[in-house]
């Protein structure tokens, strides 16, 4: 992993409660795939931050391309 890059703050994540995971569910619209769980909000955004970091490395990893961030947005739904 590589340390934390702005770039990984600005994406938009959709938090939202999962009954069928019993879990809190973070997506990453932007980011095809891009998801973590936890179970409180702010532990679910913490791993949803890291998995953008490692989802960036990966795509950097087979020369894939990275989509620019549309804008910091946190959605509670």
């Amino acid at each position: 992993m590589t340390s934390p890059d702005l770039k990984t703050n600005k994406y938009e994540v959709i938090l939202y409660w999962s009954d069928e995971d019993h879990s809190y569910v973070g997506e990453v619209p932007q980011l095809p795939g891009c998801m973590a769980h936890g179970e409180t909000q702010s532990e679910a955004l913490e791993n949803v931050n890291e998995a953008i970091e490692l989802w960036i490395d990966t795509a950097k990893e087979f020369g894939d391309p990275i989509p620019e961030p549309a804008g910091k947005r946190l959605i509670l739904a």
